[in-house]
């Protein structure tokens, strides 16, 4: 399972708390890349309840790694 921001992006939407299967389902109506739906269909417990993509992707960056801002830089 290879997920990549692209990716796990295609679940921000999702209908959290959600299954495997809810997921996969959710993930097949929008039209989500295959590889997403790969991804989620490799998860072995379907009927576990996850909470986020962090629960499916541990190391999924948060905004904070993406926006680094200095404000003293700007006044």
């Amino acid at each position: 399972m290879i997920w990549t921001v692209e990716l796990a992006s295609s679940l921000d939407d999702a209908p959290w708390p959600a299954t495997r299967d809810e997921l996969i389902d959710y993930a097949d109506r929008i039209g989500a890349p295959l590889e997403v739906i790969e991804n989620l269909e490799e998860i072995e417990d379907g009927e576990e309840v996850y909470e986020s993509i962090e629960d499916i992707w541990p190391d999924y960056p948060t905004d904070e790694e993406f926006f680094f801002s200095d404000e003293d830089e700007y006044n």
